[in-house]
């Protein structure tokens, strides 16, 4: 049995340069912010679009960040969204700290003998955590007050957890949905201790004023709304580039190749459990990165967020949009998105049939579910499939190439 038979043989790398589904991309995103920002400096689109189109690009980065996992590798993680989520709270504990903290100093300023330290300290803890009935400030706050610190425990947090997790499960054979459970599983005992009101995150309260950014309380949030959607888009951009490298050579060669068949690729030598635990770990940091941008423009951060039904959700949205495809996964997510904003916001009328009336609002889930469920049974590529059909793009067909040449089907097309 060859190396060949498997197609993880080394082979040139394309550039990205002449990828079409990049420069699509960067095209896209670059004109997408630029429009954006002129149209919003003239007053034609509101702060709340703006926000909504920043979120979206967010969650994108989470999805393309799942397809890497799931499209490619083969590994249906059910709590990838809890990383996001840990970002989130990473950013916040500063965002809440420095913006109590200037609070606080200026209203003990007024005293007649300057605060000390402690008495600043007590007055945060009092402010922060007294909607929980306590004034302790926990030993997760330890660093809050660190912007760089909170924003490398935004990536590294989720980083550390998912290797340690991804460790423990495939050093031990774990797979298929035997690993889907305890993903879900693993989500779900964090959001029971988030919802706590001693995990010393505030419990259900979650942290809130997020998008008072300290330091800038002069600036208008029209303005920082922007800055957060360029943010969201060079992050995106960057980390589709990195993607696209990544998958297109031989690395991504044996991603897929796990993800046909792991048993050849580990007969052929490969230490499979290192390239999944690389891509697993890698991913959950790119989540966490996401998390820290997403929330700033949310403005709240709390337990549900972590809940495992936002992960199922990232999930749907990389099916909707082609798993296996990273323009498939950004499709996806920003349409469901930008659709559910739609449907539930008020911006879909509500259809009257005399004896009953539909209300989007509480109809979406169920659309949504049914988008699920069609796509998955009648067009499993996506949305990414149309977009293969209006470029011409063809997959190449996979023969069965015999027990003599390995029983891996053909050679797949570059994503």
């Amino acid at each position: 049995m060859s190396v060949e038979s498997l197609d993880i043989a080394p082979r040139a790398r394309r550039p990205l340069a002449a990828r079409t589904d990049v420069i699509a991309m960067m095209l896209g995103l670059a004109t997408l912010t630029v429009c954006v920002t002129l149209l919003a400096q003239m007053g034609l689109v509101s702060v709340s679009f703006v926000k909504l189109l920043g979120k979206t690009l967010c969650l994108c980065l989470a999805a393309l960040a799942l397809d890497l996992v799931w499209g490619f590798t083969g590994i249906l993680s059910l709590g990838h969204f809890a990383f996001f989520g840990i970002g989130g709270y990473a950013i916040g504990m500063w965002l809440m700290w420095d913006r109590t903290e200037a609070i606080v100093a200026a209203s003990l300023a007024q005293s007649t003998l300057p605060p000390t330290p402690f008495e600043i300290r007590e007055a945060i803890g009092t402010q922060i955590f007294g909607v929980v009935g306590t004034s302790e400030i926990p030993w997760l706050w330890a660093y809050a007050g660190s912007l760089p610190l909170q924003l490398a425990f935004a990536v590294l947090v989720p980083g550390l957890i998912a290797g340690i997790f991804g460790w423990l499960a495939f050093r031990s054979r774990v797979a298929g949905v035997y690993l889907s459970i305890l993903t879900q599983a693993g989500t779900l005992a964090l959001s029971l201790w988030l919802f706590q009101n001693d995990s010393g995150l505030r419990g259900n309260n979650g942290l809130s004023g997020l998008q008072n950014i300290p330091g800038l309380t002069d600036v208008p949030q029209s303005v920082i709304s922007i800055w957060f959607l360029w943010a969201s888009a060079i992050a995106l951009a960057l980390s589709y580039l990195g993607a696209s490298w990544t998958v297109s050579g031989r690395f991504g060669s044996v991603l897929r190749g796990i993800r046909d068949n792991e048993a050849r690729v580990r007969f052929l030598g490969y230490e499979v459990e290192h390239y999944k635990l690389a891509v697993f770990t890698g991913t959950a940091m790119l989540c966490g990165l996401a998390g820290a941008l997403y929330y700033p423009q949310a403005g709240i951060v709390n337990p549900a967020e972590i809940a495992p039904i936002a992960s199922i959700y990232l999930v749907v949205w990389v099916a909707i949009g082609g798993r296996g495809r990273l323009y498939g996964a950004v499709i996806g997510a920003a349409v469901v998105s930008l659709a559910s904003s739609w449907f539930t916001g008020g911006g879909a009328p509500d259809i009257e049939l005399g004896f009953y009336t539909i209300k989007w609002t509480d109809w979406w889930l169920v659309l949504l579910g049914l988008s699920f469920v069609l796509v998955t049974l009648y067009a499993p590529k996506g949305l990414g499939g149309l977009v293969d059909i209006y470029t011409h793009k063809r997959a190449r067909r996979r023969e069965d190439l015999g027990p003599d040449q390995g029983s891996l089907r053909g050679e797949e097309e570059q994503p």
